[in-house]
C-alpha cells in the first residue's frame, strides 16, 4: 500500500488529560525525553498502588497469626504465577494493537481491541479459576505443609472474584496508556488503594472474616478502580472518539488479539517464574532456611526496584507504538534513544545507593547477624541485577510498543531455562556457591535477555517497522508474517 494513500497524523483531539497531544511534532530526542519522564512517573505510581494492595492484605492478616501469614504468602504468590502473570501478559497485546491504532488516528478501533481483550482475559479466568479451587491439593502435591496449604487454598478461593476484576482492569489500564491517558489511572489506584486499607480492616477484624475478608477486599478494591475508569471513559471528553464498543464487530479481532496475546504472555511469564524456582531451588540447599531468606531478600528488593523500570517501559512502548503508528520513524527511534538515556541514569543511581547501603539493608527484613551479613556479601550482585532490570524493563517496554511479542517470547525461554536455570544449577549445586550461585545464574539469563533485546533494538529498521505497522492498521493481513527487523 502507497504511504500516500494513508491518513497524516494531524488531528487534535480532547487532551487535557494527556501527557502528550495526538498531533505530530513532538518528534525530537529532547522533546522525547520530557514526554516520557512525565509519563512514567505517574505510572511507577499507578503499578506500585495496585501492587500494594496485595501487600496490605498480606499485612493485614499478619496481625491475625502465623499460619495465616504463612497460608495467604503461599497463595500470593501461587496466584501471581498462575493468574495475575497470565493476565498482565496477555493485556500487553493491548500495548501493541492500542498504541499502534491511536498512532495512526483510528480512534474507533481502541475500542473495539479493548473489548476484544475484556473477553479474552475474562476467558482465561475460568480456567485459571478451576486451578485455584484445586490449590491446596496442587500445594501439598508438591510437598508443601497440609495446614499451610489449607489456608492458601481457602484464600485463593475468596480471592477469584478479584482475577475477573483485575482481568477488566489490565485492558482498561493499556486502554488509557496507549492514549497517554496517565492521570485518571493514578487518581483511581491510589482512591482504590486509600479505601482497600479501611475495607480490609472492616472484613478482616470487624465483621471476622479473616482471610477470606483479606481477599474479598482485593477484589472489591479492583472492582472499584474498573468502575471509576469506566466512569471517566464513559464521560470524559478525552475518550470521545475511542469508546469502548460492546458488539459483535469487536470480536472479530480475537485471531489478530490472540496472535499478540499468547507470545506476550510468555514473554512475562518465561521471566516471572524462573525467579520463583530459584526461590524453591534454595529450599534444596543446605541451610535451607538461610537461603531462602536471603533469596527472598534479594528477590523482594528486585521486585521493588523493578516498579520503576516498568514504569519507563509503559512509557516507552506508549511512545514508540503511537510514533509507529503514525508512521513517524525517526520520533521513534528518538523515543528509544530517549528511555533509554533515562535506564542508565536509574540504574547508576540506584545501585550507587544499594551499594551504600550494603551493610544495613539486611537489617530491614531481618536482626538475624547471619542473615545481614549473607545479604551485605550478595549486595554486589543485586547491583548488577538492577542495573540489568533497569535496561530490560525499558528494552521489554519498546519490544511490547514494536509488536515484537514472538520474538520476545523465544528470548525470555532461551535465556532463562536455556542459559540461566542450568547455570544456577551448576553453580548452586555442583560448584557449591549456594545462594549466590543461584543468583549469579538468574543474573546470568537477565543479562542475556537484556543484550539480544538491545542487539534487536539496535538493528532494526524503523522506517521499514513504521511502514509494516501502518500496513496492519490499514490494510489487514499486511501485518502477518513480518516483525519489521533486519
Amino acid at each position: 500500500m502507497e504511504e500516500t494513500l494513508l491518513p497524516k497524523k494531524n488531528t487534535e483531539i480532547a487532551n487535557n488529560d494527556r501527557v502528550v497531544s495526538s498531533q505530530s511534532g513532538g518528534g525530537s530526542f529532547v522533546e522525547q525525553l520530557k514526554t516520557v519522564s512525565f509519563m512514567a512517573v505517574p505510572m511507577v505510581a499507578v503499578t506500585v498502588s495496585q501492587f500494594l494492595l496485595q501487600v496490605v492484605s498480606l499485612m493485614m492478616v499478619g496481625h491475625l497469626d502465623q499460619l495465616s501469614l504463612s497460608g495467604v504468602a503461599l497463595a500470593t504468590s501461587f496466584a501471581d504465577v498462575t493468574g495475575f502473570s497470565v493476565l498482565m501478559g496477555m493485556a500487553g497485546a493491548l500495548e501493541t494493537l492500542c498504541g499502534q491504532t491511536f498512532g495512526a488516528e483510528q480512534f474507533h478501533k481502541l475500542g473495539s481491541y479493548t473489548f476484544c481483550a475484556m473477553i479474552s482475559l475474562i476467558s482465561a479466568c475460568f480456567p485459571i479459576s478451576l486451578i485455584w479451587l484445586f490449590m491446596d491439593k496442587i500445594l501439598v502435591l508438591f510437598g508443601q505443609d497440609p495446614s499451610i496449604s489449607l489456608v492458601a487454598g481457602n484464600y485463593c478461593i475468596w480471592l477469584i472474584p478479584s482475577l475477573f476484576g483485575y482481568a477488566v482492569l489490565q485492558a482498561f489500564i493499556r486502554y488509557f496508556q496507549t492514549q497517554s491517558l496517565i492521570f485518571p489511572m493514578l487518581w483511581s489506584s491510589a482512591l482504590a488503594l486509600v479505601l482497600h486499607i479501611p475495607i480490609c480492616w472492616a472484613l478482616v477484624f470487624k465483621l471476622g472474616l479473616g482471610n477470606g475478608g483479606a481477599a474479598i477486599a482485593i477484589g472489591i478494591s479492583y472492582w472499584l478502580n474498573v468502575i471509576v475508569l469506566a466512569i471517566y471513559m464513559k464521560h470524559a471528553p478525552a475518550c470521545e472518539k475511542t469508546q469502548i464498543v460492546l458488539g459483535r464487530s469487536s470480536l472479530s479481532t480475537i485471531k489478530e488479539f490472540f496472535r499478540l496475546a499468547i507470545p506476550s504472555a510468555l514473554m512475562v511469564c518465561f521471566e516471572w517464574w524462573s525467579f520463583e524456582l530459584l526461590v524453591i531451588l534454595g529450599g534444596l540447599l543446605p541451610n535451607p532456611q538461610l537461603e531462602t531468606s536471603v533469596l527472598s531478600i534479594c528477590l523482594n528488593t528486585c521486585t521493588l526496584h523493578y516498579f520503576v523500570p516498568y514504569g519507563v517501559g509503559a512509557a516507552a512502548s506508549t511512545r514508540v507504538s503511537n510514533e509507529l503508528g503514525a508512521g513517524e520513524a525517526q520520533a521513534a527511534q528518538n523515543a528509544v534513544r530517549a528511555v533509554m538515556v533515562l535506564a542508565f541514569s536509574e540504574a547508576i543511581v540506584v545501585s550507587s545507593a544499594l551499594f551504600s547501603c550494603r551493610y544495613i539493608l539486611g537489617y530491614a527484613f531481618s536482626n538475624e547477624k547471619e542473615v545481614v551479613d549473607y545479604v551485605a556479601n550478595i549486595v554486589p550482585l543485586l547491583c548488577l541485577s538492577v542495573s540489568v532490570d533497569s535496561l530490560l524493563g525499558v528494552l521489554s517496554g519498546v519490544a511490547r510498543g514494536s509488536g515484537w511479542q514472538n520474538v520476545g517470547a523465544y528470548v525470555n525461554l532461551g535465556a532463562y531455562y536455556v542459559v540461566g536455570i542450568p547455570v544456577a544449577l551448576l553453580l548452586g549445586f555442583v560448584l557449591h556457591l549456594r545462594g549466590k550461585g543461584l543468583w549469579i545464574g538468574i543474573l546470568t539469563g537477565s543479562t542475556l535477555q537484556t543484550i539480544v533485546l538491545a542487539f534487536i533494538t539496535a538493528f532494526t529498521n524503523w522506517e521499514k517497522q513504521a511502514s509494516l505497522a501502518r500496513e496492519r492498521i490499514f490494510e489487514e493481513g499486511a501485518f502477518q508474517g513480518h516483525n519489521g527487523l533486519v
